[in-house]
């Protein structure tokens, strides 16, 4: 298909230089514009494309061979929190088998002079629908006992990479701060294997000051779990391998410790777990607010 327009466009744009010159050859003033208005809208056409592809080329994230789809998707879409100044970012992810589980705390304060909500995105390569996501929030801020659910708004198109909005339970003002906790669970989302999660940033920042993230094992112990970090202007780079914590017993615990991560990336965790057993119970994040 590229080729089949790339043809096209290099034929529009010879004959509208080749109807240019019979205007000028003519003394055809309307001709000549016409040829050059061609030729103009070619250039501009193939200008077009090759922005596309490139836009295309750097968003395709690959590991190892594997395309990460969902976090293809949210490169795409990638919307940046200009209003808020975000301080410190932690998240857990309670992987149980199949079933993933994830708690996320963000903390900061208004750069604007007024904010209504803050916006993320939840990216898994199986899709739940929306409005069947068990997904909730909390503002820490004004309601510190968590006694009102707080549920997240879609934004935009629904899919694999979902854009939400979290509603503050008042509007911020200029340098007020603010501390949310966002919970969600996407069940039947995991597999044994070669597997992977992630957590994506998109503010108008350099960095975060403070970021943390826990993957928690339930079932299925990963054989090894490394990190990578997926730039906005780059392709993904291999950070560190990663090496289990000491946990309570049947748990398998990966921590991830930065300062100043990139406001502007998503930090992939790539692992492999073998087949794993019937459910156990339980799913603790084990992060205190």
């Amino acid at each position: 298909m590229n080729s089949f327009k790339e043809s096209v466009g290099f034929w529009a744009t010879v004959l509208g230089t080749l109807v240019g010159i019979f205007g000028v050859l003519q003394s055809y003033a309307w001709i000549a514009l016409a040829g050059a208005l061609i030729v103009t809208l070619s250039i501009a056409v193939a200008a077009y494309a090759e922005a596309q592809r490139s836009r295309m080329k750097s968003a395709s994230v690959t590991i190892g061979g594997r395309s990460f789809d969902s976090l293809n998707i949210a490169s795409l879409r990638r919307r940046l929190n200009r209003s808020l100044a975000i301080q410190r970012v932690q998240n857990v992810a309670v992987i149980d088998g199949d079933n993933l589980s994830v708690f996320w705390k963000c903390s900061g304060y208004c750069i604007a002079g007024r904010e209504t909500a803050l916006e993320c995105s939840i990216d898994a390569d199986t899709n739940i629908p929306f409005d069947q996501l068990e997904c909730y929030a909390f503002d820490l801020r004004r309601d510190p006992r968590r006694q009102h659910r707080i549920h997240p708004i879609l934004v935009g198109a629904d899919g694999i990479s979902k854009k939400i909005a979290i509603p503050f339970l008042a509007p911020l003002a200029a340098r007020e701060p603010f501390s949310v906790i966002l919970r969600y669970a996407l069940p039947g989302s995991m597999k044994p294997g070669a597997d992977y999660y992630t957590a994506t940033l998109s503010f108008e920042q350099e960095t975060i000051p403070q970021y943390s993230a826990r993957l928690r094992f339930l079932r299925g112990h990963p054989r090894w779990v490394r990190l990578y970090e997926c730039r906005a202007d780059g392709d993904p780079k291999l950070l560190k391998d990663l090496r289990p914590q000491q946990a309570e017993a049947g748990v398998r615990e990966y921590l991830d410790n930065a300062r100043d991560v990139p406001a502007r990336t998503a930090r992939v965790y790539v692992f492999e777990r073998p087949a794993y057993a019937e459910s156990r119970a339980g799913s603790e994040t084990g992060l205190a607010a």
